[in-house]
């Protein structure tokens, strides 16, 4: 597990040149821009919506392998206990950032939102037409698969930034509570609007534009609510990471009561979805920037302070993590 932990992103960023070389030689799938199955997305709201196979895939693999080269020094010297300097280390942290916030857009998040209540909705048969596939397409995977190397880029630079300052710094710490009830108040705008359009209140949009919309599409309303219902009880387990029963199972939990809560089951989701939302809410301030003329309260009003909750969710699960593990290398 530990040689995972270090050596990981070395081979993500093996596998996925290797993947970069294939699209070099012409090879399908390339998820970017021009190979894109929804241009409409791709080209005014991504980053490299504008790129072509031809020209962007060899650029790509030659980034993705100077990384892993980055990623096998940083590794070496982790390995080795022997801390290099802070240049090389922040390469790695500008990679992990670009692979899990700016490459990404929303729609590795709508996966995240939209799969759960597809599973819930499956045996009635609703959404009708709307399948878990759908919400998955190659270039939505690709995102899924970059976020994922993010990961293992920031913790191979998060190892050596411990080994080089010899202790884990606690500044998280002293921001934890303030940031944890930023991610919690956020998704709960989120939740109010999807909320006032299922019960008919006109946010964004006027009454016979809600009703237009729900005859043309019926039920998306409640569709929306039961995204804000996972907004809100993201928020409620959010309030867990700085509240005992965020520690501890609580007693109306079967089977699980009074046992402790492994520390990966409440920061790996919390630093999935802070990595989501932020990108989403990047893509979206970039659109309404670009269009001001786009800014709707109701659809992309909230979006606008994702990158406030991103960031903040991502803070409170650290220093949710740094309560329960303890320092690092030792020192207070």
């Amino acid at each position: 597990m530990r040689a995972v932990k270090t050596f990981g992103a070395v081979g993500w960023a093996l596998a996925y040149g290797l993947l970069a070389l294939w699209w070099a030689v012409g090879g399908g799938g390339f998820p970017f821009g021009d190979g894109d199955p929804d241009p409409a997305i791709a080209k005014g709201m991504s980053i490299l919506g504008w790129v072509r196979q031809e020209r962007a895939a060899p650029v790509v693999a030659a980034v993705v392998f100077g990384a892993g080269a980055v990623a096998l020094w940083l590794a070496v010297r982790v390995r080795r206990q022997r801390p290099g300097g802070r240049l090389v280390e922040g390469t790695a942290w500008g990679v992990a950032v670009f692979l899990g916030v700016l490459l990404p857009d929303y729609r590795p998040l709508v996966a995240l939102g939209h799969v759960p209540v597809l599973l819930v909705g499956m045996p009635f048969g609703w959404p009708d037409g709307v399948t878990i596939a759908s919400q998955l397409p190659w270039p939505v995977v690709n995102q899924l698969v970059c976020m994922g190397g993010a990961w293992l880029f920031a913790t191979v630079a998060a190892a050596h930034r411990r080994l080089r300052l010899g202790r884990e710094v606690d500044s998280i710490s002293r921001w934890g509570v303030a940031a944890t009830w930023t991610a919690v108040a956020v998704p709960l705008v989120y939740a109010a609007t999807r909320y006032a359009w299922a019960l008919g209140i006109p946010v964004g949009f006027s009454a016979e534009q809600l009703r237009a919309m729900d005859r043309e599409m019926p039920g998306i309303w409640w569709g929306g609510a039961a995204m804000g219902t996972l907004a809100v009880l993201g928020s409620v387990l959010t309030v867990g990471l700085v509240r005992p029963w965020g520690e501890t199972f609580p007693r109306w939990i079967p089977l699980l009561r009074g046992r402790r809560v492994p520390v990966p089951v409440a920061v790996v989701p919390a630093m999935v979805v802070a990595m989501a939302v932020t990108s989403a809410g990047l893509m979206f301030t970039r659109h309404v920037i670009a269009d001001p003329s786009s800014i709707n309260l109701g659809i992309n009003g909230p979006a606008v302070l994702w990158p406030l909750w991103g960031p903040a969710l991502a803070v409170a699960a650290l220093a949710y993590r740094r309560r329960r593990t303890g320092p690092v290398g030792g020192h207070p």
